[in-house]
């Protein structure tokens, strides 16, 4: 202690200046305009470097967990092609260009991501530019996410399946009975799923996917397992808890689901309801 106070006296010229020093430059930042707007810039500046710093860091450390998920994703799509009929596929020629695929799928990545709130949205790096278009679905390789809800040439704004008013198409894996997926703002690991009819048979750790009854998720796209489930009080439909197969708090890449029917089944549509 009596070394500090030592070293203050030998130097209190010079800590007075510095003090000084600071006043004055705090006092002209607040009285002048210009000043100020270069130090809030400059502050911008700093706080973005080092924001983007420090996701390069996250992202490297990141690599191990981002490599075995597509290491296991690869596995599981060699597993579904190895059981192809070498007769019903081209293997040495396939024309990408012609072939008639119903679905096409585009890689972005999450640059935003909300989970705390009622109602939580996500931001990824594609927009039009890159064919994004609203109404697409978004999912990982492990399950949905959300459904594109606006865009601009290259951002897209994505409904989270975390919100309030989310309301997506699900079911039961080995059965036609589904109904509706949304969220109760509860746990951001587990959404429910209503209007399951009553004679439905139920477990807990069935598998809940898509059903296909929309242009914006083809059917059997993962969403969870059973973990709760119960009647409604006119005791005609279950109110379903079921966990979620992806971890909405770490969503890295995803991709977004165009359907090339979408267009001409919403005129169809259209013109009936007409």
């Amino acid at each position: 202690m009596q070394q500090i106070i030592n070293f203050l006296i030998r130097n209190k010229h010079f800590l007075l200046f510095l003090l000084l020093l600071l006043l004055s430059l705090v006092f002209t930042i607040q009285s002048h305009s210009y000043h100020k707007s270069k130090f809030v810039s400059s502050t911008n500046f700093l706080s973005g470097g080092l924001y983007s710093w420090q996701h390069s860091i996250s992202d490297y450390f990141n690599l191990k967990t981002e490599n075995k998920r597509l290491l296991e994703e690869n596995e599981r799509l060699r597993n579904q092609l190895s059981v192809l009929s070498v007769d019903s596929i081209a293997i040495t020629h396939i024309d990408t260009s012609s072939y008639n695929r119903p679905y096409t799928f585009i890689k972005a990545r999450v640059i935003k991501n909300d989970y705390s709130k009622l109602d939580n949205y996500i931001l990824i790096n594609k927009g039009e530019n890159d064919s994004i278009s609203t109404d697409m679905g978004i999912i990982t390789d492990k399950g949905i996410v959300g459904i594109i809800e606006n865009t601009s040439k290259n951002y897209s704004r994505v409904i989270s399946i975390l919100n309030s008013n989310s309301r997506i198409n699900a079911g039961l894996k080995n059965s036609n009975q589904y109904g509706s997926l949304i969220w109760n703002g509860k746990d951001p690991n587990i959404v429910q799923l209503e209007t399951i009819p009553r004679q439905a048979i139920l477990k807990e750790g069935d598998t809940i996917i898509t059903h296909g009854r929309s242009t914006i998720f083809p059917r059997g796209i993962g969403i969870g397992t059973i973990v709760n489930y119960s009647l409604d009080q006119n005791k005609s439909y279950y109110l379903i808890d079921v966990k979620l197969f992806n971890d909405m708090t770490d969503i890295g890449f995803v991709y977004s689901i165009k359907s090339r029917d979408a267009q001409e089944i919403k005129n169809l549509e259209t013109s009936n309801n007409e």
